[in-house]
């Protein structure tokens, strides 16, 4: 059984990955750290898991024994954390925040750290030891225009309407965020300018490095809003293609053929298809001379601890889909 430790573990993310890991067949959860719950029990914060477990918070982390540390603490944080701290050269690190999400960034002292995007990288992830998990709405928007740029099929501007789920703000209440404010609203923010575009930017231009050349487009113009919902990304993308609606389904078939958890669907798609899973579901439509691509998600699960634990999983060698066959509840 391999030992997976925890730093910050109070959050959204990190009781989703407590959830997750803690009925996982093929490792163990050693500690959970979290300065602000040190020496509560988990199920004081998380508690959904009264019965499951009598973990309680630490308030260091015991790294002496640990195969892999999953950091869920908040931006900037992982790198403060790894500065202050010694962690043996033997534990690998799979990071939840942006801290090294970036070509730039991907370099911690003798880390470096792949994109953890298995749709994009399942080779690299296998062979890693240091993980940056990439963002909710980076996960969600990639996958649904990866299967055109590594076909070298993006044209123009690709333009986006996503809406997230409160959690995705997460668990600390602000003016925008907390019920009274979010119920039976709905706003936009970061219009053009939301912290993902970098990440899905360098991923997309990876693939297709012409895309935007000969002043032929090439921007990614992004409106996310808040919507009154707990969990979810429900995302619609459009650019202009010359493909048909059979040939762009094939394309993105033959991209996704071998995914353990992103699917092409024929029918219409909604939230209460992927939440409380870690699937991405996509579907192509053509209407005209644009391609209409819709994804969802689960912001919590494939937007952040489940698809930490999807690498893990690649990273020990263990089947893709273990702790991960999770149900959808419809209603």
């Amino acid at each position: 059984m391999k030992k997976i430790g925890i730093i910050g573990g109070a959050g959204y993310t990190g009781g989703e990955a407590i959830r997750l890991l803690l009925l996982h067949p093929d490792v163990e959860l050693a500690f959970v750290q979290s300065f602000s719950n040190a020496g509560r029990l988990l199920s004081d914060v998380h508690t959904d898991l009264v019965g499951d477990t009598e973990m309680r918070f630490s308030q260091e982390a015991d790294l002496s024994n640990v195969d892999i540390l999953f950091i869920c603490s908040g931006h900037g944080e992982a790198r403060k954390w790894l500065t202050d701290n010694i962690l043996p050269a033997t534990t690998s690190i799979i990071d939840l925040s942006q801290d090294f999400r970036l070509a730039a960034s991907a370099v911690f002292g003798e880390r470096r750290f792949v994109y953890g995007l298995p749709e994009m990288n399942r080779d690299k992830i296998v062979a890693a030891k240091n993980i940056a998990n990439p963002g909710c709405f980076a996960t969600c928007l990639q996958l649904g225009l990866l299967p055109l740029a590594a076909a070298g099929l993006l044209s123009g501007d690709v333009n986006i309407s996503a809406t997230t789920g409160s959690t995705g703000a997460g668990q600390k209440p602000t003016a925008q965020t907390h019920f009274s404010w979010r119920a039976n609203n709905l706003s936009a923010y970061k219009a053009f300018e939301h912290q993902h575009l970098a990440e899905i930017s360098e991923s997309i231009r990876g693939l297709q490095p012409a895309w935007g050349d000969l002043g032929q487009g090439g921007e990614i113009l992004f409106v996310p809003t808040r919507g009154a919902f707990t969990r979810g990304i429900f995302a619609t993308m459009w650019t202009s293609s010359a493909l048909s609606t059979d040939e762009a389904v094939a394309i993105y078939n033959r991209y996704y053929q071998d995914a353990a958890f992103t699917f092409v669907a024929d029918g219409p798609l909604d939230l209460k298809q992927v939440v409380n899973t870690n699937k991405c579901l996509i579907r192509v439509e053509k209407f005209g001379d644009k391609l209409l691509i819709t994804s969802v998600i689960d912001n919590l699960l494939k937007g952040a601890a489940g698809q930490a634990v999807q690498n893990m999983n690649l990273m020990l060698g263990l089947d893709e889909r273990a702790g991960l066959r999770l149900k959808a509840s419809a209603f």
